[in-house]
């Protein structure tokens, strides 16, 4: 039982995570908390070499840390996406559906007082 409630938080947390992933301030979109910061490149220290060592092991930490940010960013980049192209579709279509509506009840506004004005 405990395991299906794990696994049912699981599900859920990763779909409500799909419709709020990044943010949208002043025109600039922006990845979630959940993607971290994105992690400042080292420079190289060419004094010794010790200090070059030292400074291709951070740069080589910088290179997995920025990776993972990265597919983040693009994963929540792509929901956003998704999710603003399926809402614009969604409101376009019922936009369609009132129009079509209300051209349907004119047309037949319309001929039924053609009707009435040709007796």
């Amino acid at each position: 039982m405990q395991k299906k409630s794990v696994l049912l938080a699981l599900i859920i947390g990763s779909t409500a995570s799909m419709g709020i992933a990044g943010t949208i301030n002043n025109g600039v979109w922006s990845p979630s908390t959940a993607c971290g910061t994105e992690p400042l490149s080292p420079a190289i220290d060419l004094k010794t070499i010790d200090s070059f060592n030292q400074s291709i092991k951070e740069i080589n930490e910088w290179q997995h840390k920025a990776s993972n940010y990265n597919t983040c960013l693009i994963n929540e980049a792509n929901a956003d996406n998704a999710l603003i192209a399926k809402t614009a579709n969604e409101q376009q279509s019922r936009f369609k559906a009132l129009v079509d509506k209300i051209k349907v009840e004119t047309e037949t506004a319309k001929a039924a007082l053609d009707e009435k004005s040709s007796k």
